[in-house]
């Protein structure tokens, strides 16, 4: 079986699914607009974390970002966001479903944008660092960013800010922020896999091999570790702008940079599915995401030790992820074609 036809089977499954499963179990609708979400943060994480080999533990500051310029935008088409924000009851507030539309849609962009600018402008700094510097560099970014927002007035500080409700009859946003989610995160992955293909991908894995070797090759490193990066922005600014409206409230610390929930669980899903593969990261958010969902349910006070468990053992004894383990195991079902010669050639140079 070619690697293409695989992807193709994997994306009508993936759809199939998508599509049918609000309609067989419309009582976890949100849940599953979550599971989305997950595989946005895994597969955007992993751009730089696996592909590139910068494992960022700031990616949430990109989300957060996207949550209030979307939050901005939507409420300063029509209210001053400082009275809105200023004190409850202070002004009567009635989004029409027109005022509401409109708003969505162009805080989804504002977010976005917001999101990947400020990548573009921190990203040259940043990504100056290397190995452990890097990641600690990249969680400082978070807090620091999400301090500065919890002291702003303007956005309501650490009081937050209610978000417009949603127009429709009970039930319906939820559908509608999972068709929001399901179509975002198969864009994203249709997305990257298309620039894998380039010799934008082709750059970032050599970069990840040397970056020193790759820039004595006349590969300009700066630009695509900014570029990676600021993809990975983009998208998360897009869902942390969703995510906002679907919560209905948001805050900076619990719900915009959610560092040791969501900032963590982006990189733990890339490492259970296997990072540096292109649906290692989409495997492990959805079962990561499952199990998170039943622990949460069926071991309340013992869901963080789950959580930890399955963390330290993959890292203790599955490094390669679940997807990295079975391309070892059976190649062939990934497209993966070994030279008998030049293998067999490689085993007498080594005896000799």
């Amino acid at each position: 079986m070619s690697a293409r036809s695989l992807d193709l089977k994997i994306y009508a499954f993936l759809i199939a699914v998508g599509i049918i499963g609000p309609w067989l179990v419309p009582s976890i609708t949100s849940q599953m607009a979550v599971m989305w979400l997950m595989v946005l943060m895994a597969v955007t994480w992993d751009m730089t974390g696996g592909q590139m080999g910068y494992n960022s533990l700031g990616n949430i500051t990109f989300f957060g970002l996207g949550m209030y310029a979307s939050a901005v935008v939507q409420i300063g088409l029509v209210y001053d966001v400082m009275e809105y924000t200023s004190a409850f009851g202070a002004i009567k507030v009635d989004f029409t479903v027109s005022q509401y539309w409109t708003g969505l849609i162009l805080g989804i962009g504002a977010g976005g944008a917001v999101a990947t600018v400020f990548a573009l402008l921190v990203g040259p700094f940043m990504l100056g660092l290397r190995g452990p510097y890097f990641a600690i560099g990249t969680l400082g970014l978070a807090v620091a960013v999400a301090e500065l927002i919890s002291g702003w007035r303007y956005v309501g500080g650490g009081s937050g800010i209610s978000m417009p409700i949603f127009p429709g009859e009970a039930g319906t946003g939820s559908i509608v922020f999972y068709v929001m989610f399901f179509v975002l995160a198969i864009v994203c992955h249709l997305v990257i896999r298309a620039v894998y293909r380039t010799r934008f991908g082709l750059a970032i894995n050599a970069i990840r091999d040397d970056e020193d070797k790759a820039e004595a090759m006349g590969i300009h490193t700066t630009r695509y570790k900014v570029l990676a990066w600021a993809i990975s922005a983009f998208f998360m600014g897009m869902a942390g702008a969703i995510f906002g409206n679907m919560s209905g409230f948001i805050e900076p610390l619990e719900v915009a940079f959610p560092t040791a929930t969501f900032g963590i669980f982006m990189v733990a899903m890339a490492l259970l599915g296997g990072k540096g593969t292109l649906w290692g990261p989409v495997l492990g958010a959805i079962l990561f995401h499952i199990v998170k969902e039943v622990t949460w349910t069926e071991l309340l006070g013992w869901q963080w030790v789950a959580l930890g468990a399955i963390i330290i053992l993959n890292i203790v004894y599955f490094q390669q992820g679940i997807l990295g383990w079975a391309q070892d195991r059976w190649p062939s079902l990934f497209g993966v074609t070994v030279d008998e010669k030049m293998s067999r050639t490689g085993q007498t140079e080594a005896a000799e």
